[in-house]
């Protein structure tokens, strides 16, 4: 089918355009053309002079539509995730598992696998979050399932994971450098979190190829002035990238705004969302606009995508198409995905449209 989205503000992930239309067919995008001269066998569809963008990106989801994933291993679990995001303006997502046995891993990739074979709806892999981080940062994650990793162990996710197993968060400090080189030689997007690296240590793992920081300032070494931490690694580095939750509650807007004016766009939003659960290792009690642990630990966002952009325009002061990318074009980049992030020819049809209130009226998948 051949469809021309009309009469909208477009927002690309390199310009904003008006007075144009987006041409898809089968799922891809065709062209971007003035609107006066789609060929006619495009169906049109009038936007109303709504707002046009790719579909935003999650690579930090633990769950949604009050199913969590790690509690509830199952594809039914991963589809309300899926239709959780899609409520959001987003249309892929990394699922995530935080700190855990290697036992509940596996079989946390085995369902991902499952979903994948049925279709596999919005789902880029699996980010596991641990269980190699540092305890002294263990934030809300289980104390008694941290672990140093060993080849063995490292090997074995690698290869029951294939296809699946896409990230890891991990502390560098906790892990010998040669297990994090292979997890990059096996492509697995390494993640530096949950660390108390100083920053000699933090600027070495940075420098050795680990490319991405998780949830700025979250579970991590502050910056200080006698030593700046993996804060000030991950700012004064050129090329390391971090994601950050931006819903005031995990950052303080102003150093979101601090870091955003440092880091430009190496700094990408992710929700950090989970679903509330009040049995299993993970229990999280929802309090209005965020999660906790029974013993009051924040424990996860209840954020959107497209809340984060919101939030990003209105509380941050970032423009609005510098913002959209930050939740689409540069996770995008990250993953390396060449299909994804932009609407430009050739891309996947994949696309958000929402209000100038930021509500969304339809994610287009």
């Amino acid at each position: 089918m051949s469809i021309a989205y009309t009469n909208a503000t477009i927002y690309t992930g390199n310009t904003v355009e008006t007075g144009k239309a987006v041409l898809t067919t089968n799922n891809t995008i065709v062209d971007i053309v003035q609107q006066d001269a789609i060929p006619s066998q495009y169906e049109k569809i009038d936007l109303n002079g709504l707002s046009l963008a790719p579909a935003l990106i999650d690579l930090q989801i633990y769950g949604g539509n009050r199913k969590l994933f790690s509690e509830e291993l199952s594809i039914a679990s991963l589809e309300a995730t899926y239709q959780y995001c899609l409520s959001g303006g987003c249309a892929h997502f990394m699922i995530t598992m935080a700190t855990n046995t290697i036992q509940k891993f596996l079989k946390g990739m085995e369902v991902a696998k499952a979903y994948q074979e049925q279709g596999g709806k919005g789902l880029l892999g699996l980010h596991l979050e641990g269980p190699y981080i540092n305890p002294v940062k263990k934030g809300a994650h289980l104390e008694n399932c941290i672990k140093t990793p060993s080849a063995q162990e490292i090997n074995m996710l690698i290869e029951k994971g294939k296809g699946i197993f896409k990230m890891m968060t991990l502390a560098p400090e906790q892990c010998h450098a040669k297990l994090i080189d292979l997890l990059i030689q096996e492509d697995i997007l390494v993640s530096a979190g949950h660390t108390n690296a100083t920053y000699k240590q933090a600027t070495q793992a940075f420098d050795k190829g680990i490319p991405l920081a998780t949830h700025l300032y979250n579970a991590m070494s502050p910056f200080q002035h006698r030593e700046p931490g993996m804060v000030g690694a991950i700012f004064n580095h050129p090329t390391a990238q971090s994601s950050i939750v931006c819903d005031g509650i995990h950052v303080n807007y102003t150093a979101v705004k601090i870091a955003k004016q440092l880091m430009k766009e190496r700094l990408f939003f992710i929700t950090d969302a989970v679903a509330e659960a009040m049995i299993g290792e993970y229990r999280h009690i929802y309090k209005n606009d965020h999660y906790d642990l029974p013993d009051g630990t924040l424990s996860g966002s209840a954020l959107t995508m497209m809340q984060c952009v919101k939030n990003g325009v209105e509380q941050v002061d970032i423009p609005l198409d510098e913002a959209l990318r930050m939740a689409s074009t540069y996770p995008a980049r990250f993953i390396k995905d060449k299909k994804l992030g932009k609407i430009e020819k050739g891309y996947e049809a994949g696309m958000v449209v929402f209000d100038d209130t930021f509500k969304v009226q339809q994610t287009i998948a």
